[in-house]
């Protein structure tokens, strides 16, 4: 067993895990944040994206014992308050950009690490190319890039195009 500490979602975390533990399987099974979802095991579909230290990873094949001493933001800490969803988040919902949801989590995070990345102007060449990592079963992914197009805006500090 290795003992590994971590902030997730802004929350010291301090756990003994298998050094073959996935962080999507720590997070899921130890934590209880269920958000981040299993769909390949391959790190080819995207639903288990989180960032870690604010860069969006697929969670899937990267080690829990990766993320001793750095800060892990799931899902579930995007809006942590509670009170108000995620400027993306929200986006996803008024642009409908989901349909069954199981992607959604690794869609929006990935969304989010995009616009830290690229800024708040994107075209939809670029959200789609920066979306190569994430597979949706259900939609023509046309409102997921309208989504995270909006998203990217309102993200935007106030008084900034």
């Amino acid at each position: 067993m290795a003992k590994i500490s971590l902030t997730v979602n802004g929350r010291a975390v301090t756990a003994n895990v298998d050094p073959r533990t996935l962080l999507v399987q720590f997070l899921r099974e130890q934590l209880r944040l269920t958000g981040s979802h299993v769909g390949c095991d391959t790190s080819q579909c995207g639903a288990c994206v989180v960032h870690l230290d604010g860069k969006a990873v697929k969670s899937c094949t990267t080690l829990a014992v990766m993320a001793d001493g750095h800060e892990v933001v799931t899902i579930e800490g995007l809006a942590p308050d509670g009170a108000a969803l995620h400027p993306m988040q929200q986006a996803f919902y008024e642009h409908h950009g989901l349909q069954c949801g199981y992607c959604t989590p690794g869609m929006i995070m990935t969304a989010v690490d995009l616009v830290q990345r690229k800024g708040h102007e994107l075209s939809e060449q670029t959200i789609r190319d920066e979306l190569e990592g994430n597979l949706c079963r259900c939609t023509g992914y046309q409102n997921i890039v309208m989504a995270i197009a909006a998203g990217a805006k309102a993200m935007a500090p106030r008084g900034a195009a």
